[in-house]
């Protein structure tokens, strides 16, 4: 089985205090998988590690079959990343913003591909629009936008839907999973968004204090604690209860 994501034994310290805690998993490549837990529960900095962002205090991480600590640059440029916590340059527009990261990432027809991801994600409206002064959910599709400019085989998705409306994020999440299935891309999202993560992820990894607790497919999760959503399966998680206290 081939896999775009390998880690090993990972951990990582901040000042004496371990976010993340021998952690081992991986991820199928052209699969969707989630990591779920609550806050601070470890999601966000394992996300930084796969980055390259953050270096790992022990363990190791594979991503794409190359080692993220000593050739993560070989590699940073067939995957991306969104989250609507990290914001854009505010005073460039989003068109300016989209052609800088399409300049970064080597895209070669930077108006077309600009183009057709304002037309799938709906940003034409606003696309001469300072980034700063557009709304929580209009930022969030901006950065969905971003992190599809390079057509990535590995996009890793910080909470993607948070601040869109149910409309905005069923369209969203249409087009990720569209984009998942034309492209054969790996996807690996951090989510509080349960229904997203039943209607989206073939795997999902239950972490809590740093370390996973449980695994499983979403039916194989709601099966072994005997619960009808993964809310629930979440909140038991959460709370210590049922398989994976």
């Amino acid at each position: 089985m081939s896999f775009a994501i390998e880690v090993a034994h990972l951990c990582k310290s901040f000042g004496g205090v371990d976010a993340v805690r021998d952690l081992s998993f991986t991820v199928r490549r052209g699969s969707t998988c989630a990591l779920l837990g609550g806050n601070g529960a470890g999601k966000t900095t394992t996300l930084s590690m796969l980055l390259g962002v953050l270096l790992p205090s022990a363990g190791s991480i594979r991503v794409l079959d190359e080692d993220m600590v000593a050739h993560r640059y070989r590699v940073l440029g067939r995957m991306n990343f969104t989250s609507p916590y990290v914001d854009l340059p505010k005073k460039l527009t989003v068109r300016e913003n989209l052609t800088v990261f399409a300049g970064l990432y080597g895209v070669r027809d930077k108006r077309a591909r600009i183009a057709e991801l304002a037309a799938d994600l709906e940003l034409e409206v606003f696309l001469d629009r300072p980034y700063g002064q557009l709304s929580a959910g209009q930022k969030t599709r901006v950065s969905i936008a971003k992190a599809l400019l390079n057509r990535p085989e590995l996009l890793l998705l910080d909470e993607p839907t948070a601040s869109l409306d149910p409309d905005a994020g069923d369209k969203v999440r249409t087009q990720l999973t569209r984009y998942q299935r034309e492209s054969g891309a790996t996807l690996l999202l951090a989510s509080h968004n349960m229904p997203e993560v039943e209607r989206m992820c073939d795997a999902v990894y239950m972490m809590r204090a740093g370390a996973i607790v449980d695994s499983g497919s979403p039916s194989e999760l709601l099966t072994r604690y005997g619960r009808g959503t993964m809310e629930e399966v979440f909140l038991d998680v959460a709370r210590r209860q049922g398989v994976g206290a």
